[in-house]
């Protein structure tokens, strides 16, 4: 009897530690990404409405639409979304992974740098990254950024060669998220 007792106490004190993390949130992320070569037009989009997850222990996980990226030009969108990111068949890139020695009872209004690390799931592939982070607290708010580079090709993302001369070969990617905490109900 004893040994069951002890059993049930253990199972829930560990539920209840695995769901008592603090958890934050976001919907409205922004995600730029720039693949410009000078002498060409711009290739550049902006994501406003990424979703993302802070846990306080450091687990970290966002979602975006691949439709949600908005161009200055609407042709170029539309090739983006039909030729080379395929968005019908891949609708959404992810990001799964871990800020490092992460503590969001240690954070302030100073910035402090953090090293992340994870997958990125795109276009049916993923890729292992690692970069640096900056957080710090703003108004209740974790502030988060980070800024890092993709290749085409890591995601299996085809550039013709008639235009291959007019996009970059690495693109660059920044995040910019604030989060609010998630009140447990």
């Amino acid at each position: 009897m004893k040994k069951n007792t002890l059993l049930f106490l253990l199972v829930f004190l560990a539920i209840n530690f695995i769901y008592s993390q603090e958890r934050y949130g976001t919907k409205t992320g922004v995600v730029n990404f720039e693949a410009s070569v000078p002498s060409f037009e711009e290739v550049k989009a902006t994501h406003n409405l990424v979703s993302a997850l802070l846990k306080s222990n450091g687990d970290f996980a966002s979602i975006a639409l691949v439709r949600g990226f908005r161009f200055k030009v609407a042709l170029m969108e539309e090739h983006f979304n039909e030729n080379y990111a395929e968005s019908n068949k891949y609708p959404k890139v992810t990001f799964k992974g871990k800020i490092q020695n992460f503590n969001s009872s240690k954070l302030s209004d100073v910035e402090k740098e953090y090293i992340i690390s994870g997958t990125i799931s795109m276009h049916g592939k993923e890729k292992e990254i690692e970069t640096k982070a900056y957080l710090k607290e703003i108004d209740n708010l974790i502030g988060f950024q980070t800024t890092f580079t993709i290749k085409p090709e890591d995601f299996n993302i085809e550039i013709p060669s008639l235009v291959s001369n007019k996009i970059a070969e690495e693109i660059n990617i920044s995040a910019h998220f604030k989060f609010r905490e998630i009140l447990n109900e």
